[in-house]
C-alpha cells in the first residue's frame, strides 16, 4: 500500500514498559536506554538514577543528588528484560553523572569496535558544560566491559554538546552526530582515533562554520532536535531516529534518511513516528517524553527502544518497507 508523508507510525510492542522504574535495588528512574544485539541477545544499556535524589524547590537544576550510572539488561526477545550488572559508575574520570548511553558498532582501521557514547555531566557547581563521553567496550566472560578508563571526551571544548552518535559512512570514514543547541551537526573523521584526538583547533574551525555542518534543524513548533539511535543501514541509506522537543516541552520520536556517502539528510518526515500517549509516557519526572535511543533491524521491522517520562523504558517497532516508502515519497 502506498505510504504518504507522515502516514507511517511506529507501534508499541507492549502497553507496559519493558524496563520499569525501581526494578533494580538502589535505583529509581531507569530510562533512555541504548541497545546492542550481540550473539542473538538484546543488551539494553540504560541510564539508572541512584535512589535518594529529590526535587529542588530553589533555583538551579530540577533535581538534587541526581546521579546516574549505566545498567545493563538482557533479553532473548526484546520484551522480557532481566537486569545483569552495572557497566559504568558515575565518578569515573571525575564525571558527576553518566547519562543517555548509545552503543554502536563502528569499523575503523580495518577493525570493528564497539563504542559507547553518552552525556558526560560534571558536578553542578563546576564550570564544565554538558559534553560527550566515549568508551570502547569489549565482550568477555559473558559481559561487556570498559576498555579505556578514564573516558575520552569528544567534541568542542567548553561548549554545551550532547546526543553523540557514531557510525560509518559508505567509504568507511567515521561520522559523529552531535548537538550544539538547537540543531544536529555532523563531523567526519578518517578513524575513531582521529575523532578522539581532535583538538580545540579542529573544533574551533568546526564551530566557525557550524551552519555548513548542520544537517537537521527543529521543525516548525519545535525548540530543539537531537540524534537518538545509531543510524540503521538500508539499501536506500541510513535511517536516523531522532528526538524533537516541542514548544510545550513534549519530546517526540522523529525520523530522517541520511545519504550513505555523506551523512547528509536526503529525506525527512514532518510528522513524528511516536508521541507520548500512554500514562507512563505522559506522567513522570519529565512529563510527555518519548526519547528514542536504540534501533535494530529484524524480520522486516526496525525494533526501537525509548525512554518514557524520564522514568522507564518502552519498546516499539516500525515496518521497514513502509517507513522507507514514506521517506522516499517525502520529497
Amino acid at each position: 500500500m502506498e505510504q504518504h508523508q507522515g502516514a507511517v507510525r511506529a507501534y508499541r510492542l507492549s502497553d507496559r514498559p519493558v524496563v520499569e522504574a525501581s526494578s533494580v535495588p538502589g535505583y529509581e528512574p531507569i530510562f533512555n536506554a541504548g541497545l546492542l544485539v550481540h550473539q542473538g541477545v538484546y543488551h539494553l544499556f540504560a541510564r539508572g538514577v541512584r535512589s535518594g535524589y529529590r526535587r529542588n524547590d530553589a533555583d538551579g537544576p530540577r533535581f538534587l543528588d541526581y546521579v546516574s550510572d549505566v545498567l545493563v539488561f538482557e533479553s532473548e526477545d526484546g520484551l522480557a528484560y532481566e537486569f545483569k550488572y552495572v557497566l559504568a559508575h558515575a565518578g569515573l574520570g571525575g564525571t558527576y553523572a553518566i547519562e543517555d548511553p548509545r552503543v554502536q558498532r563502528v569499523r575503523s582501521n580495518g577493525d570493528q569496535h564497539i563504542v559507547m557514547t553518552y552525556t558526560n555531566l560534571m558536578a553542578n557547581d563546576g564550570d564544565a558544560p554538558w559534553r560527550i563521553g566515549m568508551h570502547e567496550l569489549v565482550y568477555e566472560a559473558g559481559r561487556f566491559c570498559l576498555v579505556d578508563a578514564p573516558p575520552r571526551v569528544i567534541g568542542p571544548p567548553g561548549v554545551p554538546n550532547k546526543d553523540g552518535v557514531v557510525f560509518n559512512l559508505a567509504d568507511g570514514k567515521v561520522a559523529l552526530l552531535h548537538r550544539v543547541y538547537p540543531n544536529i551537526q555532523i563531523a567526519v573523521f578518517d578513524s575513531i582515533q582521529r575523532m578522539a584526538a581532535a583538538d580545540g583547533r579542529y573544533w574551533r574551525h568546526h564551530l566557525k562554520d557550524i551552519d555548513r555542518h548542520t544537517i537537521i534543524t527543529p521543525s516548525a513548533g519545535a525548540l530543539a532536535a537531537g540524534a537518538g539511535a545509531p543510524p540503521v543501514t538500508t539499501d536506500e541509506g541510513h535511517v536516523l531516529f531522532f528526538h524533537e522537543r516541542r514548544e510545550d516541552g513534549t519530546y517526540t520520536m522523529n525520523v530522517a534518511l541520511l545519504d550513505s556517502k555523506t551523512g547528509r539528510v536526503r529525506h525527512r518526515l514532518d510528522d513524528p513516528l511516536l508521541a507520548p500517549e500512554l500514562t507512563w509516557e505522559r506522567v513522570g519526572d519529565a512529563d510527555n517524553v518519548v526519547f528514542v535511543q536504540g534501533a535494530h533491524k529484524r524480520n522486516g521491522q526496525i525494533y526501537l527502544t525509548y525512554g518514557a517520562g524520564d522514568r522507564c523504558v518502552g519498546a516499539a517497532a516500525v515496518d521497514v518497507d513502509q517507513l522507507l516508502g514514506a521517506l522516499m515519497a517525502s520529497g
